[in-house]
């Protein structure tokens, strides 16, 4: 399941123990509000149960945030609160890998 949308930089901060359980793949993601596509590097993590994109990666790229009703507090594997904020928004995507395009929403993290 793709859990990271971020840019190169990001990936840098990642964990050694987060990429045994994941891989990062190449992936077309599509603005839907402006029909235009860009390439990004994903990390699939077989640990997770969903999609996340960071709010400052979403702003930059020129997402178009949906507020949520209400805030989705998330919390980690240990069971305490996570450190960032609680998910506020998402963003509606095509996602494109090898040949197949799917509609997702993906949660926005951090802001």
């Amino acid at each position: 399941m793709l859990t990271r949308v971020t840019d190169n930089t990001s990936m840098c901060n990642l964990d050694k123990g987060d990429l045994l359980r994941g891989v990062i793949v190449k992936i077309g993601l599509e603005r839907i509000n402006m029909q235009e596509g860009i390439t990004v590097e994903a990390l699939l993590d077989s640990s997770t149960m969903g999609l996340v994109m960071s709010s400052e990666f979403a702003r930059k790229q020129g997402f178009k945030l949906k507020k949520l009703d209400r805030p989705m507090y998330v919390r980690n594997v240990d069971g305490l609160l996570n450190k960032e904020r609680p998910i506020k928004h998402t963003v509606e995507v095509n996602i494109y890998y090898q040949g197949h395009r799917e509609r997702m929403e993906i949660d926005v993290i951090g802001g």
